[in-house]
């Protein structure tokens, strides 16, 4: 196929850049995992381009942590805090903004784990309610989401399209589906709806999709590793539990790798796994974590796009038929531009280029740049990390992250979380702390960004070693805050305050045919000059859940036009509204008002 695709016999001449990776790397899912490299988590490595001179422009937005006073206290427990014996001790967790009680607030659910020795007092997922006034009140023993654990991804929607959303949390175990019961409490109804496995498995990423377009989500899991505590090899004990010759935990490179799931939803609150009939049972050779479900090219179908821990990254492009077929290699989002594995952790989905096209933003292990693929609008994607800028910055091992409008200058910058996964190493290799700051690159508008150092507020500033981010509008004042999972320490968020004239607008959907929570829909929104993407999401960043609102940052523009491409079909379009404002859209129907919303 490579080879017609580029001119059959006289393909010595014409290879293309994409092509030569093409060829060169396809057979790399046929490789095992085990002994491609000295080193159990990332491998790749990539030296730093060198930083240019700072634009000077002003960077109006300002973060400040405010966790405490908001009354997030709780420390999110996860594996050693000194040294970690096992894998499963160091990847960490998730988190989302939520509306659970449709009071157009947005609220908090934060995942914890444990450790080995069995959970301590607090050990817990927390479900945090919006009291409209900066603060938050923990409800989570009341709304019955109390669960202890390892827990790793949440993905967050209305699988039963009963108005509520639902929450789905993966674990080293036993996944959980939450349904909301539309009066504040949740129950557990994982048996009920048919995904209870049938042996304990290393559930990772997750994402509701409505994949064959009957109004009703259906669920996609990655699995990272095939894994026991009981056979799982111990620190030091081979060439993949050692870091630049300092004995850490093992993996994943010599562990067998996870199986990943499809879920169809039948429309009675029950699902039926459908992974071998869709084709993606094949594809077993890769360390899947956080999943992304969009239509990546734009044919009216969502597409699924798996980060992978050192092994090729996984792109399942729908098929329109309840199947899909695997091609990350082929459209260029499996490796590094020189066709290397990478260890593929969080996801950033956006348009940072305002080109109408949804690109993607992938982070990865210390000693390698995060890198940033640019989308030609039909699924096939460049990386432009060089060109971008993006490759001055290899220092931390980053997770979560996003392609998100920061100061509402209308062009999408990119933040990334960050912290190492081995407690231990930094006391003997002070170039790899333990704890890092978080990265902002800021977008200058000509596909070029800068890294901020010192400017953007002291909640960037401040070193944790964090997992899981989520992006969303917590106070309701038209700018984006940022939830952060930090492992065994509370978490962070990060309110934005925000300078300047530079105006926004929101976006709240809600599905009729398309599934209740719209999940799946892409809106263009069009202001001056730039034509920006968003699409709803039920996972993105690194096993976490943003706000379901869109938020676009319209700079000096005071009006936008939208339109709006829903899951099963439909195009409307919605001209010349005011900025700074949400909008509430339902489908076929057009602007409702919108429920509960109040500038604070």
């Amino acid at each position: 196929m490579a080879l017609q695709e580029i001119g059959g016999n006289s393909y010595a001449m014409t290879f293309s850049r994409r092509a030569f990776v093409r060829m060169s790397v396809a057979s790399a899912f046929a490789l095992p995992a085990k002994g491609l490299w000295g080193q159990g988590m990332g491998g790749h490595s990539a030296k730093p381009l060198a930083r240019q001179a700072p634009s000077g422009r002003p960077f109006h937005a300002r973060f400040t942590d405010v966790a405490e006073q908001a009354g997030l206290r709780a420390a999110t427990v996860y594996g050693g805090q000194e040294t970690n014996k096992y894998i499963l001790e160091s990847d960490g967790c998730g988190c989302a903004f939520l509306d659970y009680d449709n009071d157009g607030w947005m609220d908090l659910f934060l995942l914890c784990g444990t450790r080995l020795e069995g959970a301590p007092a607090g050990a817990t997922n927390r479900l945090y309610k919006n009291n409209r006034d900066g603060t938050f009140t923990d409800v989570t023993e009341q709304s019955g989401l109390h669960a202890v654990g390892w827990a790793n991804g949440v993905c967050i929607a209305d699988y039963n399209n009963d108005g509520f959303d639902d929450i789905f949390c993966t674990y080293f175990g036993q996944n959980i589906l939450f349904r909301n019961n539309g009066d504040g409490t949740f129950t557990d109804v994982t048996k009920a709806a048919g995904l209870v496995n049938e042996q304990p498995r290393w559930g990772a990423g997750c994402a509701f999709l409505d994949y064959n377009r009957d109004g009703h989500l259906d669920l996609f899991v990655s699995n990272y590793i095939r894994f026991s505590l009981d056979h799982a090899p111990v620190s030091g004990a081979n060439s993949n539990c050692n870091f630049h010759g300092v004995p850490v935990e093992c993996g994943p490179r010599g562990l067998p790798a996870g199986r990943h799931s499809l879920y169809r939803n039948n429309g009675d609150g029950t699902f039926t796994e459908v992974t071998q009939q869709a084709g993606i049972a094949p594809f077993t050779k890769c360390y899947g974590m956080t999943v992304v479900a969009a239509d990546l090219d734009e044919d009216g179908w969502p597409d699924i796009y798996v980060a992978c821990d050192s092994t090729p990254s996984l792109l399942f492009m729908n098929n329109h038929d309840g199947t899909f077929r695997e091609e990350g290699v082929l459209r260029g989002v499996a490796l590094s531009d020189d066709g290397e594995e990478q260890a593929g952790m969080g996801i950033g989905i956006g348009d940072y280029d305002c080109d109408g096209h949804l690109d993607l933003f992938k982070t990865h292990f210390a000693d390698d740049s995060c890198v940033l693929y640019h989308n030609d609008g039909t699924g096939n994607f460049d990386d432009v990390t060089r060109s971008s800028r993006v490759g001055v910055e290899t220092r931390y091992v980053c997770w979560g992250a996003g392609i998100v409008d920061l100061d509402n200058d209308g062009w999408p910058d990119l933040f990334m979380v960050t912290g190492n996964v081995y407690p231990e190493v930094e006391h003997k290799l002070v170039q790899y702390p333990y704890r890092t700051p978080r990265i902002v690159f800021r977008n200058l508008g000509n596909r070029v960004f800068e890294e901020l150092i010192d400017v953007a507020g002291p909640g960037l500033a401040a070193v944790h070693s964090s997992r899981g981010c989520a992006f969303g509008d917590f106070d309701n004042d038209g700018d984006i805050d940022i939830l952060i999972v930090n492992m065994n320490e509370p978490p962070s968020l990060l309110r934005n305050d925000l300078e300047g004239n530079s105006n926004w607008i929101k976006v709240k959907l809600e599905g009729v045919k398309s599934n209740r929570s719209a999940i799946g829909a892409r809106v263009l929104a069009r202001y001056g000059k730039k034509i920006q993407a968003q699409t709803v999401l039920s996972q993105s960043s690194y096993y976490s859940c943003n706000d379901p609102r869109l938020h676009f940052g319209l700079g000096p523009e005071s009006a936008v036009d939208l339109e709006i491409h829903w899951p099963n079909g439909l195009v409307e379009t919605l001209k010349q509204l005011p900025a700074n404002q949400l909008i509430t859209v339902r489908e076929g129907v057009g602007r409702v008002p919108t429920r509960g919303w109040t500038k604070s």
